[in-house]
């Protein structure tokens, strides 16, 4: 026989302030660790957000980003007759050679941090599918010091408006657009003609990386293979989903973050889910008495508190679920940045509160709320119904 569960649950409400208490601590509890969770989501979905599966990144071998490769243009031109590159309706190799510098610009909070130029040709914005767009504003000019802009970075960091420019040291690009990359990588960039940025940066003619398409999966791991094995070239190969999963590195300090900060919170809502608990026993053991009178089993009064317990938990992590997502689309819409240790660039991204991780946190609040009240439930399960009553 079970004792009903409206027993608890009134209990529940009649001591309404401890209640609140509880449930506010744990509340507060699971939106800090939402919040941490959903910044270290919002990097994992940048990085993982490549353009296309197709795509093959080429760089120096052992370099772990463009910032840190050299590809010469013989080797570029071998590149572009290797078998398996799609061709373009002019007939070419779809082969875009790049070259990424990095320039030191203030954010709008004054505090300076590296950005990523990228220097391209047309068929850069072909080989992302197009969905490199531009979408205020025009393309940059061949040949000029023009440049195009990420919408995120427009909104990160100052002199980001159509007409003004870009300095750092001898180095100066004209904003003309801005463009939308789709929630890659690309978002953190600006954008210039390639030739320019070669010669603005004294980099010669050769390249940082060359971006090719495949015609089809199967062609891209045998180009992925050919760059391998071909003498002329000596490069490394990466389908661009791979590379990009490989700068993930960035994401998990703030992971390990968001767990060290809710395992120490979670430790002292514990306790206070525990102390309201405890304060329930010594305040109900004349009920407890009571109920082990009509026949109540210890096992019975011990699930009976853990569920009341557990309720508690309950209870805080739809709250503070529901305050995290208030939070992060109230108030941290804009997007917010952090170093990539590949590229020692600052990577933008958006807090990325996902079911998932809402889900992750009441699990979490229930685990808090079974914790605290496994021992004072013990302790209610363990009275002597002479001795209650006696206490009483």
């Amino acid at each position: 026989m079970g004792i009903p569960l409206k027993y608890n649950l009134r209990n529940l409400v009649v001591r309404k302030v401890s209640t609140g208490m509880t449930v506010l601590g744990i509340a507060l509890v699971v939106t800090v660790f939402l919040l941490v969770m959903s910044l270290a989501e919002g990097v994992r979905k940048t990085l993982s957000t490549s353009v296309s599966p197709l795509n093959v990144v080429v760089l120096r071998v052992g370099a772990q980003s463009d910032v840190q490769s050299y590809v010469s243009r013989d080797q570029y031109e071998a590149i572009r007759t290797l078998d398996g590159i799609a061709k373009g309706e002019d007939g070419q190799p779809i082969v875009s050679s790049e070259m990424v510098v990095l320039i030191n610009i203030p954010r709008r909070d004054g505090k300076r941090t590296n950005v990523i130029v990228r220097g391209v040709e047309p068929v850069a914005i072909g080989i992302r599918d197009d969905k490199v767009k531009v979408v205020e504003g025009r393309m940059f000019r061949s040949g000029t010091s023009e440049a195009i802009v990420s919408t995120r970075l427009r909104q990160r960091f100052a002199d980001m408006q159509i007409g003004r420019t870009i300095q750092s040291g001898s180095e100066r690009y004209t904003v003309v657009g801005f463009f939308d990359a789709s929630g890659s990588p690309y978002d953190s960039e600006i954008w210039a003609d390639l030739h320019n940025v070669q010669e603005q940066a004294h980099r010669g003619t050769g390249f940082s990386s060359v971006v090719a398409r495949a015609t089809d999966s199967g062609a891209r791991d045998r180009v992925v293979a050919g760059i391998k094995g071909d003498q002329r070239i000596k490069l490394e190969a990466t389908p661009e989903t791979e590379y990009f999963a490989k700068q993930m590195g960035t994401a998990k300090p703030i992971q390990f973050l968001a767990y060290l900060v809710a395992v120490i919170m979670a430790i002292g809502a514990s306790f206070g889910a525990m102390n309201t608990m405890y304060a329930q026993v010594s305040a109900r053991t004349r009920e407890i008495a009571t109920l082990r009178a009509l026949g109540f089993s210890r096992t019975v009064i011990l699930a009976s508190f853990v569920f009341e317990s557990m309720s508690l938990g309950l209870l805080g992590g739809v709250l503070g679920g529901a305050m995290a997502a208030l939070i992060v689309n109230l108030f941290l819409t804009a997007p917010t940045g952090t170093n990539n240790f590949q590229t020692f660039a600052e990577i933008m991204f958006n807090f990325e509160l996902t079911a998932p991780l809402i889900v992750a946190g009441v699990i979490f609040s229930l685990a808090m709320g079974l914790f605290g009240g496994l021992f004072p439930a013990s302790r209610a399960a363990r009275l002597k119904i002479t001795n209650a009553l006696r206490e009483a």
